[in-house]
């Protein structure tokens, strides 16, 4: 568990642990949504959190979690740039913290499978569709209205995955990250 500020209230300290536990869970839940392990999200989470780095006993030891399940999803988060490990004088354990380029880092997800994965959804449709055409001329008509419904819904598919693999180029093409502060319909709320 995360320790407040010293000399807080308690009712303040609680706030905080509250707030913690919370953003624990959520990272963890996003994380799973996207295909990672919730313990990946968790450990993100806490180390963003914290205001200095954390060692392996420590993530693991504060998500009450393996060492191995810690040390795996370390590695997982290493190889996307999320994290890095840190030196930390007289000390011969391992450090993380968060790597501070967020925006990288969705960067770096997106390019290692999400556009990978569209692509291959573009190779596969183009596949069908070819393998349809060139089965038409010989089928009867009903087969070819048929295939002729499954090219219009196909053609609707990669119409819809090339609109993707355009936006995700787009975003990976992008050296900073967008000001998407001033998009939300809150944006009018916060204090100059």
């Amino acid at each position: 568990m995360v320790e407040p500020v010293q000399n807080e209230t308690p009712q303040h300290a609680e706030r905080f642990r509250a707030v913690h536990e919370s953003m624990l869970e959520g990272l963890g839940e996003l994380a799973a949504y996207f295909g990672f392990s919730k313990v990946l999200g968790q450990l993100y989470a806490a180390l963003m959190l914290s205001p200095g780095p954390l060692s392996l006993d420590d993530l693991k030891d504060l998500l009450e979690i393996s060492k191995p399940s810690v040390s795996t999803n370390m590695r997982t988060l290493e190889a996307l740039g999320a994290v890095r490990e840190v030196y930390v004088r007289g000390d011969r354990r391992k450090y993380y913290e968060a790597g501070a380029d967020l925006w990288r880092v969705v960067q770096r997800i997106l390019s290692s499978r999400e556009l990978r994965d569209v692509e291959r959804a573009l190779h596969v449709l183009g596949e069908n569709a070819d393998q349809l055409r060139a089965g038409m001329p010989a089928m009867q008509e009903s087969s070819r209205e048929l295939a002729e419904l499954y090219l219009e819904r196909i053609d609707a598919l990669q119409e819809f995955f090339r609109l993707a693999q355009f936006l995700l180029q787009v975003i990976l093409s992008s050296d900073d990250a967008p000001d998407l502060g001033s998009m939300s319909p809150y944006a009018h709320l916060k204090p100059e």
